[in-house]
């Protein structure tokens, strides 16, 4: 709880997936983590390792993906923070011409506190997350112990049940960006 002008607004903490198949990817990722940092509304607390993931889904011939997590704290709504996200996709210059096409930068909102939403603008939890171990990786890195909010099992008990696949992911790069450095991870 943070007390402002005398009203007590509550911190939601959320899970935000990270990644990108087109361009410098870890470079888009970087910067979309300055980016995340440097907004006033959004407080970083954790990012984790930084995965290469085979894609799933979309058109055939895509190239591999670079894929990641991050825990953020945040007093706005849900849909704002949905907003923030679309606008630094847009400022990598995502395009959505194709469903699970590549893309430059790629941010969901996976969990936003305990919230449950079937709106068909914000979905939360994401409907997929807890099948995509290019998602589910990153995310015990920094947020094992968290509950997910539709099933009730932890993040890491939702990981270990996801079959692996020979190729599916590798870890690309554990200090890809210098937000950690003096921090512990979750």
């Amino acid at each position: 709880m943070v007390p402002v002008d005398g009203l007590v607004l509550t911190m939601a903490q959320c899970l935000i997936a990270l990644g990108s198949n087109l361009g410098d990817r870890q470079d888009q990722l970087k910067s979309a983590v300055a980016v995340l940092v440097s907004d006033a509304d959004l407080h970083v607390k954790a990012v984790s390792y930084l995965y290469e993931t085979a894609p799933v889904g979309g058109p055939d011939n895509q190239g591999a993906y670079l894929n990641g997590a991050a825990v953020i704290e945040t007093e706005l709504q849900a849909a704002t923070v949905l907003t923030r996200l679309h606008e630094i996709e847009a400022l990598h210059e995502r395009k959505r011409l194709v469903r699970w096409g590549a893309r430059t930068l790629d941010l969901d909102l996976l969990t936003y506190d305990n919230q449950i939403s079937q709106d068909e603008l914000l979905e939360l939890p994401h409907p997929r997350m807890h099948v995509r171990r290019f998602v589910m990786v990153p995310v015990c890195d920094i947020a094992p112990h968290l509950r997910h909010p539709k099933l009730g099992l932890t993040m890491q008990e939702i990981l270990s049940g996801i079959p692996v696949e020979s190729g599916d992911l590798r870890l690309f790069e554990a200090d890809w960006t210098n937000f950690n450095e003096g921090k512990n991870r979750q």
